[in-house]
């Protein structure tokens, strides 16, 4: 077992050159926490992600309901499955996320997004004005959730994605516990009115969707609610903290998108690339597997490290270097094969209007004094605050 461990408080900050201590010595090694086997060059780790049966995605579910949990609906999600059971839940929710639905939101995403930022104020933070309310509210659009709700959304996701095999503290378990009774009863409750009387949401139709004349199941359709509750708000919160913290770094990189507004989307790729909200997804091994030329166990907890992949020069020349040309072929950051995200589209959507509006407004951002807290968990990753100070076109 390595002396790394992915949880510790410099990792979190810069996991980078961990990541590439693994690559160059260990590629497939034990690593804390809890003995998991890190899987960290590119090729290996796109074997993992592409072979679910022999790396289950049954990880999730070890991972994220030990036994003081109790029952975790993020446990039991699609995110959890494997084909073909998988399969048919992805079939049955594809149609949430398609370009109509899509295309009907973005108009709101921007007059949200624009009523938001005149938040932006000196010293404001980034995270709590703009990155987050604004995936809380398109989620709550979405799924037609009460937008008095929308401040507890960040707290219930982060209480959910803070489980690790033991609790922090006797109070942490508790609060978390009654976190996930909160979340899963409030759920429970839209689902029985959206019976009752249905509506123009994502809900409605998950209880009218059909597919070779199977159904999902209330227990499925609550699982997937909550799944996309906090995968919707991590991944675009994270992703615009990420993004935002690296144009106040590089103010050039401001200027040149503020000029040449239509590299957004390049911007965005490589950002997933260069600094991704998923560091990686656990995986079981179905049985004894040989990857490396090191052999994992069966019934081993297997990490594949994406954002590690992402940085591996096997497959990406210099890629401790930002490239906006460098396309976004063969990039990790929101998975692949059948476990691909489902909401990729959509992060893209938001993080696109949320950069476009704050361009508009400034032309520069830059750190406050202080250091930067990175969020305490395996698979996200993100600033929990970015206090900055906004120069104003013009100013």
């Amino acid at each position: 077992m390595t002396q790394i461990n992915l949880m510790s408080p410099e990792v979190l900050a810069n996991p980078y050159p961990y990541y590439a201590e693994l690559r160059r010595l260990s590629p497939v090694c034990q690593v804390e926490p809890h003995g998991m086997w890190a899987v960290s060059r590119y090729e290996d780790v796109l074997f993992v992600l592409k072979n679910p049966s022999l790396f289950s995605s049954s990880g999730f579910t070890v991972a994220w309901q030990p036994a003081w949990v109790g029952y975790n609906p993020m446990a039991n999600s699609m995110i959890t499955r494997d084909p073909p059971q998988h399969t048919r839940l992805r079939a049955l929710l594809l149609r949430a996320f398609g370009p109509a639905a899509l295309a009907r939101l973005e108009p709101r995403v921007r007059a949200t997004s624009e009523r938001l930022a005149s938040g932006l104020v000196d010293g404001a933070d980034f995270i709590q004005t703009l990155a987050l309310p604004v995936p809380a509210y398109v989620i709550s659009e979405i799924l037609g959730l009460d937008h008095q709700l929308l401040p507890y959304f960040k707290q219930w996701s982060d209480d959910i994605v803070a489980i690790t095999p033991s609790p922090a503290s006797p109070e942490a378990a508790e609060r978390i516990r009654g976190t996930i009774a909160k979340l899963t009863a409030y759920v429970g409750k839209v689902i029985e009115e959206r019976r009752r009387a249905p509506a123009d949401d994502t809900v409605s139709e998950l209880l009218r969707a059909e597919v070779e004349g199977q159904r999902l199941t209330d227990v499925e359709i609550k699982d997937f609610l909550i799944l996309l509750l906090i995968a919707g708000l991590e991944s675009t919160t994270n992703l615009l903290g990420n993004s935002l913290l690296f144009l106040a770094d590089h103010p050039e990189m401001m200027t040149r998108l503020r000029v040449e507004p239509s590299l957004i989307p390049s911007f965005i790729e490589e950002m997933l690339r260069y600094d991704g909200v998923a560091p990686g997804v656990p995986r079981i091994a179905a049985s004894d597997v040989t990857l490396a030329g090191v052999t994992i166990p069966q019934g081993s907890m297997v990490f594949p490290l994406m954002s590690s992949a992402n940085r591996d020069d096997r497959k990406f020349p210099d890629p401790d270097r930002f490239d906006l040309t460098r396309g976004s072929q063969g990039g990790l950051a929101f998975g692949q094969g059948a476990h691909f995200c489902l909401g990729a589209m959509l992060a893209r959507m938001e993080v696109r209007i949320v950069l476009e509006t704050v361009l508009a407004r400034f032309q520069r951002v830059e750190r406050m004094p202080g250091n930067i807290q990175y969020q305490c968990a395996l698979t996200t990753r993100g600033p929990v605050a970015l206090p900055l100070r906004y120069i104003p076109v013009g100013g």
